[in-house]
């Protein structure tokens, strides 16, 4: 019993602590810290934090983003940007009886090469027809499309996680119907440009570890 403590007790001497670092999208802000005996198994680890642990703002608790650990420097670990998604919660409480939801699902490309699965919703104020609900879909993906050729990745992820992206949309789909909201329910990144030398493969389905 005794060399079994004394081993676990080595093995946490081993560890040691390691700064998270958000992307540069997000200031490359130092967020919480973590622990590991070996860097090269943070490498490609996921990071689960809210946008509120990052601009302290606990109104944008139901902002989660999922950032991967691509390189250590030092005791930093510096992460980019995977993917971000709403809660479910928020999203149940933006439902109401005898409202519509129109939700699209698409795949965007960035001006410098970036390609993201992007998954807008908006809430209605009543029941719409679906003649209406096409053409508030149409708007969705046009302006979304449109804005991500304009802009870089970096610049792109901040208009859809700070919700101008959304506002653009609102703003030219309630001439359609009244509308109570437009979120951006999810967004993943699918892949990067050629070149990049930390290019990587990305599923669909995001499971974010908190660490």
């Amino acid at each position: 019993m005794a060399k079994k403590v004394r081993k676990s007790i080595d093995k946490w001497k081993q560890k040691k602590w390691y700064t998270l670092v958000a992307p540069e999208a997000f200031g490359n802000t130092e967020l919480k810290e973590t622990l590991a005996d070996d860097q090269t198994k943070l490498i490609g680890r996921k990071v689960k934090i809210t946008l509120a642990d990052i601009i302290n703002d606990w109104s944008k608790q139901n902002i989660k983003l999922f950032f991967k650990i691509d390189r250590i420097e030092g005791d930093k670990a510096y992460t980019r940007f995977d993917s971000h998604e709403l809660t479910r919660d928020y999203l149940r409480s933006l439902v109401r009886r005898r409202t519509s939801i129109i939700a699209s699902n698409f795949v965007v490309t960035t001006s410098d090469g970036y390609k993201i699965r992007i998954k807008p919703c908006a809430f209605t104020l009543k029941r719409i027809q679906t003649t209406k609900k096409k053409k508030i879909r149409s708007i969705m993906e046009n302006i979304t499309e449109n804005t991500a050729k304009k802009l870089e990745f970096n610049q792109f992820i901040q208009a859809v996680v700070l919700g101008k992206l959304a506002s653009d949309i609102y703003k030219e789909a309630r001439f359609i119907s009244p509308l109570r909201r437009v979120d951006i329910g999810k967004t993943q990144l699918i892949s990067m440009p050629m070149g990049n030398l930390n290019q990587d493969t990305y599923s669909e389905d995001v499971k974010g570890i908190t660490v």
